[in-house]
């Protein structure tokens, strides 16, 4: 057969780098500090409602298409008591098998192909495979190094944007660089959206990470409800990413292009872990207090001995990764320095290149994440400070 067997659109998307850093560290016997998993479990009592469900045979067989009415319900009730956000829990909110479907649905039921769509650079490795697979076109604006955060440069985000700009894919708080856009910033991306007539759509499953400045949905500015997507997730906030529950909310006509998508992607999914998250997201605020005051400290930890180790450090405003800056240990390329690191000192993570269309612009900066136990943190430092000798 002389015709490629993959899809054109799809050309140069091989095995994710998650893929190749979680294989090598099995195969290293490494600490993986690199894919984003916690590796303990959440609360106990949100376990214990997914057993319930299971025993009281809730989800068992397909759920509602929508998501079950309780979670849709709980969804609706934490965008209100939070960000005073209102959304009909019947027609305005879908829940997916996660944020990466959310994403995946929401380009393929809103991009036509040869619409462009502009990607906060880097970006999460699914953003560029989901703006592919609809035939858009992807236009990345790089946040840039500065003192000690990424940047967003407002006026290269505006010159971005043509006439064949359909929406602008946003990212706060924003993995891989732990910036958590401002409020004059999302002003004025609300404003050019609204000034060009642009959707926008929002991946904000970190919105509970955040440990300096505030989440601020750009779906409650002016002029933005009727033209945001809102993505969120259980996994990153309650510690349970193998369920994979997220939802999307936004207007009835939004709501229902993406849902029209996601019926012919997995149907249905994770149905008792529906009913778990339902009762999570009615936990008490000092819940989501203390899960950022923890990483917090884990943040601290982590980038202290980073700095101690030799790396230069970008303190992260929110997730739960650091990016580094790896020049200062006399490195220039963060695939080889990722691929030789387990054998140098035994832990893992992630090239910030992968996420980047220019390569070179990400090639000296490698990602550590932190959302794992402080001992592993503590064996993991000693093992990086082998990298100063």
């Amino acid at each position: 057969m002389t015709r490629p067997l993959l899809n054109r659109r799809l050309d140069g998307f091989g095995t994710t780098i998650f893929a190749e850093m979680s294989a090598l560290a099995l195969r290293t016997g490494s600490i993986n500090l690199g894919q984003g998993f916690p590796d303990t479990d959440g609360p106990e009592e949100v376990r214990e409602a997914a057993v319930r469900a299971l025993r009281d045979g809730r989800g068992n067989q397909y759920p509602p298409g929508p998501g079950v009415p309780e979670l849709r319900t709980a969804i609706a009730e934490h965008q209100s008591n939070y960000y005073g956000l209102e959304f009909d829990p019947d027609t305005e909110v879908l829940v997916t098998a996660g944020a990466t479907e959310a994403i995946a649905a929401a380009l393929l039921a809103l991009v036509e192909p040869g619409d462009e769509v502009i990607a906060l650079e880097p970006y999460y490795d699914s953003y560029a495979a989901c703006i592919a697979m609809a035939g858009g076109t992807r236009v990345p604006v790089t946040l840039r190094p500065e003192d000690s955060r990424f940047v967003l440069d407002l006026d290269e985000l505006r010159s971005a944007v043509t006439d064949r700009t359909r929406l602008i894919l946003l990212n706060t708080p924003h993995n891989p660089t732990g910036t958590v856009l401002t409020r004059p910033e999302l002003a004025a991306i609300a404003e050019l959206a609204v000034e060009r007539d642009l959707l926008v759509v929002t991946d904000e499953v970190y919105e509970h990470l955040i440990f300096d400045g505030e989440h601020l949905p750009i779906a409650a500015f002016p002029g933005m409800r009727n033209r945001t997507v809102t993505i969120g997730s259980a996994g990153k906030t309650f510690s349970f990413t193998g369920w994979k529950v997220g939802w999307v909310t936004g207007s009835h006509d939004l709501v229902n292009a993406v849902r029209t998508v996601k019926q012919f992607l997995t149907y249905v999914s994770a149905g008792p872990f529906q009913y778990a998250v339902a009762a999570a997201l009615r936990l008490p605020t000092s819940y989501f207090r203390d899960l950022a005051d923890g990483l917090r400290a884990k943040r601290d930890l982590l980038s202290a001995g980073l700095t101690e180790a030799g790396f230069g450090v970008f303190r992260p405003a929110g997730t739960y990764f650091v990016t580094t800056d790896i020049r200062p240990l006399g490195a220039t390329d963060g695939f080889d320095f990722c691929r030789s690191l387990p054998e140098r000192c035994g832990v893992v993570a992630i090239p910030n290149a992968v996420f980047y269309d220019t390569k070179e612009r990400g090639t000296p900066f490698v990602r550590f994440a932190f959302c794992k136990r402080t001992e592993v943190l503590n064996d993991a430092i000693s093992r990086l400070k082998q990298l100063r000798s």
